[in-house]
């Protein structure tokens, strides 16, 4: 036996949890808007927080950032609960609400010192950390200039950079790229990316491609509660009691025969064309769950001297999964 083998297999350790949320419920009056909401963030996640809206995504990253107090659970940020050491806890969190509130008067840099003095930064140490944010957020040019003359862009790079101030470890962004135009939003997009190297964060969005770009892991809130959440991949596995194979052929006169014979396959409960093309037919096959069979199709279709142009496993997009999700658990409210 090598040095290798004999060394003991070692698992990966967990990674730390960086907030956990139990059970949280919130009231307005007479109406519950959010009921038992539990999950955890874990260190250097970047976690989607999804829902339709009236969801309760706005009043949940509220509570989390300790603008107001839950009816009920409780919120821990490491070993701290947010609500008995608030002033302790709510420096380890960064908060861009959907509406930015900034000071249109101030210049970007005097607004940042500003809000660095209120965190309370030092003071020997505030000019460099002001420089790095302003460097960190792409707002160096801009540093000079009114916060009420800049574009919708570079004031959600201003509150980000206001979020950055002091450090914090997790950062809560809601709806950062609502209202923006398609290349803010490349833009914006990137910086998230960015800061997901080093903070854990939470963003809640409507735009169901960006939380493919770049979240880790979903949740998704409907009516005031937790409906599901995982990765994309383990979303979809919970949906698909099967999954399918993209084919495409070169060779449409022999359509018929090619169904035939895919369709004749141990595994594959169904064959339907998708789509035509010139000389190219293109088959949907509906796979039993736990089979792969593309072997056994690529293997026939060379030994039937069916032309193989493509094949390719189909995967439900997000907005695919959010929709079967939401109208599950709620089939009477989505159109």
């Amino acid at each position: 036996m090598d040095e290798v083998s004999r060394r003991p297999h070692i698992e990966a350790p967990e990674p730390q949890v960086m907030m956990r949320v139990e059970n949280i419920s919130k009231q307005f009056g007479g109406h519950r808007v959010l009921n038992d909401i539990s999950f955890d963030l874990r260190q250097g996640e970047v976690l989607g927080f999804l829902g339709p809206n009236g969801a309760g995504k706005t009043t949940t990253m509220r509570i989390l950032t300790g603008f107001f107090p839950p009816n009920r659970g409780r919120i821990w940020v490491g070993e701290d609960d947010l609500f008995a050491k608030p002033k302790q806890v709510k420096r380890r969190i960064g908060y861009l609400p959907e509406t930015v509130q900034l000071y249109s008067d101030m210049r970007v840099r005097e607004f940042l010192e500003f809000v660095a003095r209120v965190k309370g930064v030092p003071g020997r140490s505030r000019a460099k950390h002001i420089e790095e944010k302003l460097s960190r957020c792409g707002l160096w040019e801009e540093r000079q200039r009114l916060i009420g003359r800049l574009s919708k862009g570079f004031r959600q790079r201003v509150g980000i950079a206001q979020a950055l101030i002091g450090d914090p470890e997790i950062l809560i962004l809601d709806e950062p790229t609502n209202g923006l135009d398609p290349k803010q939003i490349i833009e914006i997009r990137a910086l998230i990316q960015e800061l997901g190297r080093d903070k854990t964060l939470i963003l809640s969005t409507h735009i169901l491609p960006e939380v493919s770009m770049v979240c880790d892991r979903v949740l998704i809130i409907n009516g005031g509660k937790v409906i599901a959440s995982g990765t994309t991949s383990e979303l979809e596995s919970g949906l698909r009691d099967r999954h399918e194979i993209l084919v495409t052929i070169g060779d449409a006169a022999r359509k018929e025969e090619a169904i035939g014979l895919l369709g004749g396959v141990p595994g594959v409960e169904r064959v339907q064309v998708s789509g035509e093309k010139e000389d190219q037919v293109s088959l949907v096959l509906g796979i039993a769950k736990g089979k792969d069979l593309r072997s056994e199709i690529s293997r026939l279709c060379v030994q039937h001297d069916i032309s193989l142009l493509e094949m390719r496993s189909s995967h439900l997009s997000l907005e695919e999964i959010f929709m079967k999700i939401v109208v599950t658990e709620n089939p009477g409210e989505i159109k």
